[in-house]
């Protein structure tokens, strides 16, 4: 029996859309962004992690210095998502 790899491809999709939809309806669970901002924002499962980690970093119960050296120390991976959620508020 061969395997229908367009059927496989096609799951795979609709998985990866659904994970994408559930992830914008967390974040902006906890932001005042909707849905649709969150996923036009952020429109890959790459762009929501790193959306995702500086929230964590954001929201952590540390001191403002450790919270500072940590984005400082990821700067590469969450000034995408930084710059862009200040665009929206700006």
């Amino acid at each position: 029996m061969p395997i229908d790899w367009g059927a496989i491809d096609a799951a795979i999709e609709d998985a990866g859309k659904k994970t994408d939809d559930l992830l914008a309806a967390r974040i902006s669970s906890v932001t005042r962004l909707t849905d649709d901002e969150i996923k036009s924002l952020f429109p890959t499962p790459a762009d929501v992690e790193r959306l995702a980690e500086l929230m964590k970093i954001v929201r952590a119960s540390t001191a403002e210095r450790e919270k500072i050296n940590l984005l400082v120390s990821n700067i590469d991976s969450l000034a995408g998502p930084a710059i862009k959620l200040l665009a929206k508020f700006a």
